[in-house]
């Protein structure tokens, strides 16, 4: 089960090993965006990325048996990167099936700390890694439809209403669920009138096809964003009804509002972020949300492993 109790638990676990990341006030965003503008930068966090909370929570609980035995996941970067990291801290081995259209410095972030890489076609990476899983005896971790995982990335949204109790709005980018899980866990149970918006790709909108269905559907394979670190095709089984009882509302943004969004974020708010990041200020962009010049809104900023090698996709982009 996921509850405000087993996230405060994952806090306390991790804390150690992570940074409580800053909450941003980015006034000069306020006239794009049509609100006061806070961003939590994940973006700062160890490997760059909110999945080290997720899957540090998940990798401490385990028993030391499976441990010493190794984890595995599949990840189309950032959180092989951080079960990666997470192996080193806690003295095991880690093996990672990534899809191999993953951005090189996502793949060289999981190297860097010693993983074992298999690459996999984007569609076949969850089976190629469970069926390692049984071959090695290896704890296969998910990179969301765990509850460890999602308590674990909980523990941002209690720093946001630590950070900025009066918040308004919470946007947060949705892949397979995992983060938004854990937030709107963690915002709900703490204070229901906060409004926590998810956002995904149009090109893979695997939760908002699922909620129009009225069950989890999963999307063609060949459904494909520039979002890269959102391209799961179906939502998580057990994030989906935990997303549909806390997320007030989910928007999708087209391919060219989420590019937009990420050249905005660097030559207007003077930070840069992984394109996936960059979703939520794009749903405002292209209209899809709308806030009062009073709101306090905080775009939740999920990472910031992006390589120079990218910026080609926006360069030419006009905000």
């Amino acid at each position: 089960m996921l509850t405000l109790s087993t996230i405060h638990e994952a806090q306390k676990r991790i804390s150690p090993f992570i940074y409580k990341t800053p909450l941003l006030r980015l006034n000069n965003l306020d006239e794009y965006l049509g609100c006061k503008v806070y961003t939590k930068l994940e973006s700062f966090q160890k490997t760059n990325s909110f999945k080290v909370r997720g899957a540090l929570n998940a990798a401490m609980s385990l028993s030391d048996e499976m441990l010493k035995n190794g984890i595995i996941t599949a990840s189309s970067g950032n959180h092989g990167k951080a079960i990666a990291f997470a192996a080193t801290q806690l003295g095991t081995k880690a093996y990672v099936v990534v899809p191999e259209t993953a951005p090189r410095i996502k793949v060289e972030g999981i190297r860097s700390f010693g993983a074992e890489i298999v690459f996999s076609i984007p569609s076949e990476r969850f089976n190629v890694a469970k069926k390692l899983s049984e071959e090695k005896n290896l704890s296969f971790i998910s990179p969301f439809d765990d509850y460890d995982i999602m308590a674990g990335q909980g523990t941002a949204g209690l720093e946001i209403l630590e950070q900025l109790p009066d918040v308004d709005y919470v946007v947060v980018p949705i892949g397979g669920g995992g983060l938004i899980s854990g937030i709107s866990t963690a915002i709900k149970e703490t204070d229901p009138k906060i409004k926590v918006i998810g956002v995904e790709p149009d090109a893979v909108s695997r939760y908002t096809k699922s909620f129009d269905a009225g069950h989890p559907i999963t999307l063609e394979p060949d459904s494909k964003s520039v979002a890269d670190g959102l391209q799961t095709l179906c939502p998580g089984e057990l994030n989906y009804p935990i997303v549909e009882k806390y997320v007030d509302k989910i928007v999708t943004v087209e391919e060219e509002s989420i590019l937009k969004a990420t050249k905005l974020f660097l030559t207007e708010g003077k930070l840069l972020a992984e394109i996936s990041s960059c979703i939520t200020l794009g749903a405002v962009l292209q209209g899809e949300l709308e806030f009062k010049p009073e709101d306090k809104v905080v775009f939740f900023i999920s990472g910031g492993n992006i390589g120079m090698d990218q910026f080609a996709k926006f360069e030419n982009i006009e905000i």
